[in-house]
């Protein structure tokens, strides 16, 4: 409760520095058409978004028709924790990348969509891959995909509204060039910050959801450090041509550092670490391969 609390506020924060730059560039006039264009933006990316993110990827759906077992046992795997979380089986699906990574995205519990890399599959174990998919139902099942597309898209748009100033120079609101210079630099810092801010806590929850709903923190916490330690070495060029898409992403794609820093979308690695082995008592990660839950 109190996570979604400050979610709420932030974003609320958000909504207001747009229409406090609308304000600043326009006036009163401005503060409106910022606050219809963010509504517009909105209204587009809720009823958009999940297939825009997913074809930007390349993602395939899982059907019946693919040939391989491990594939099918992580479709099968989903649908498990799917019925363990008491929700609906999203759609499941696979993105060819050799990096090792997972996301989760979809307007509600009942439009939502998984997605693995192929590189996740190969790297870790069958008890990890089932931590990974139990963290991206928790974000699903806590609405998170809804929320950091909202927040994406209106930090977006702040930063697309303050590199107007300069093309206007400012006006009696905003001080002039002066002004404007101090809304394109600072507006676009301020809404990173909140936005950054918002993921943080995202994640901590969807840990120690997921960490519940496959009844092992200790698998998601082996599965973060192999994440952690591939994405540092394996680079992966579709988040690298859209970086606004690696706050979806289960570890920081682009660098696989993740720091707990103003400018960071994902908290530390090791304190995500830390905080699930706490949850699981100090016992030690269970990596046994030969180990299979339902989905076997």
């Amino acid at each position: 409760m109190l996570n979604t609390v400050r979610t709420s506020m932030l974003l609320a924060a958000l909504t207001a520095l747009f229409m406090g730059v609308g304000y600043l560039l326009g006036g009163g006039a401005g503060m409106v058409i910022a606050l219809l264009f963010a509504a517009g933006a909105n209204l587009f990316a809720y009823w958009n978004s999940d297939k825009m993110v997913l074809r930007m990827y390349r993602a395939q759906e899982v059907d019946e028709t693919h040939a391989s077992g491990v594939i099918r046992r992580y479709a099968k795997m989903v649908q498990s924790l799917a019925h363990n979380a008491n929700m609906p089986v999203p759609k499941v699906y696979i993105i060819e990348n050799d990096q090792p990574n997972a996301f989760a995205t979809g307007r509600n519990p009942e439009n939502a969509a998984v997605a693995a890399t192929t590189g996740l599959l190969r790297m870790l174990n069958e008890q990890e891959v089932a931590g990974v998919m139990a963290h991206e139902l928790a974000h699903v099942k806590n609405r998170d995909t809804l929320t950091m597309t909202i927040t994406a898209t209106i930090a977006g748009a702040i930063t697309m509204l303050a590199n107007f100033a300069l093309f206007f120079g400012g006006n009696r609101n905003g001080g002039g060039i002066i002004g404007a210079l101090a809304i394109m630099i600072l507006a676009p810092m301020a809404a990173a910050l909140v936005q950054m801010a918002i993921s943080r806590g995202r994640e901590y929850e969807a840990d120690k959801l997921g960490a519940e709903i496959c009844g092992r923190p200790e698998w998601l916490a082996s599965a973060l450090a192999k994440i952690s330690n591939g994405a540092a070495q394996i680079p992966n060029e579709t988040a690298e041509r859209h970086p606004e898409t690696g706050q979806l992403m289960i570890i920081n794609p682009l660098s696989g550092r993740g720091a707990d820093n103003l400018f960071s979308t994902h908290p530390a690695t090791q304190n995500r670490i830390d905080r699930l082995m706490q949850l699981s008592g100090g016992a030690g990660p269970d990596t046994d391969n030969r180990r299979r839950g339902p989905w076997g």
